[in-house]
């Protein structure tokens, strides 16, 4: 028997196409739309994400038999914040340049619908392995919305991908330039990461028409 069973490897696969949180749940939008002009944050927002709410679901999984349902909430918000100080103090002494791009969207992961949503729905019911396997599967279905939006957005609309020029330069035209192409600066704007996420959620569920029926 593998170190993961078959229904503990739906926890973690299952939110990437049939109940990703995002394209399907429509939960965690802002951030989606708001630090996916560059991939880099992109890539590092869906870290922190997956850091938090797989310690999280933990903790929470941990605490699920002696916290007063009357203070739940408080309980959870508690728990994610002191996770989030933690990614943000981290970022701030490691990546201080990206930190401040990321400025105060990090701090807002403490509301992420995505996170709060988990720790009710899942790790207060279950057990640590599960409610870390639920973390990483959920955060993972978040990050990949968040690259691919990311990886579009600065394509497109800076022609680098983690700061580096891949189509060329467009002072010196070169590379795709040279044939008169230019960015679409229009793709670093918020309405276009909406566009981008509308699209990938039109093929998502154009693949899986079940999902039309279900949500």
């Amino acid at each position: 028997m593998g170190l993961l069973s078959k229904k503990d490897a739906k926890l973690i696969t299952d939110p990437f196409l049939d109940n990703n949180p995002i394209t399907v749940q429509v939960l965690g939008i802002c951030s989606a739309l708001a630090i996916t002009a560059e991939l880099k944050a992109s890539i590092v927002m869906a870290i922190s994400v997956m850091a938090v709410l797989a310690v999280g679901n933990v903790v929470i999984s941990l605490l699920r038999n002696i916290i007063p349902p009357k203070i739940r909430i408080i309980v959870q918000l508690v728990v994610v914040a002191a996770l989030v100080i933690i990614v943000n103090l981290i970022l701030q002494a490691f990546a201080y340049d990206l930190s401040k791009t990321l400025s105060v969207y990090v701090g807002l992961i403490i509301t992420n619908c995505i996170i709060m949503g988990r720790f009710e729905a899942f790790a207060l019911a279950n057990g640590p392995w599960k409610s870390f396997l639920d973390g990483i599967g959920n955060a993972a279905g978040y990050g990949i919305i968040l690259v691919i939006v990311g990886f579009f957005r600065e394509l497109l609309g800076s022609g680098t991908l983690l700061g580096f020029k891949v189509l060329g330069d467009p002072i010196e035209k070169t590379g795709l330039y040279a044939f008169g192409y230019e960015n679409n600066g229009f793709m670093l704007l918020s309405p276009m990461a909406l566009i981008v996420l509308g699209i990938i959620i039109w093929v998502q569920r154009s693949r899986n028409t079940d999902l039309i029926e279900e949500h």
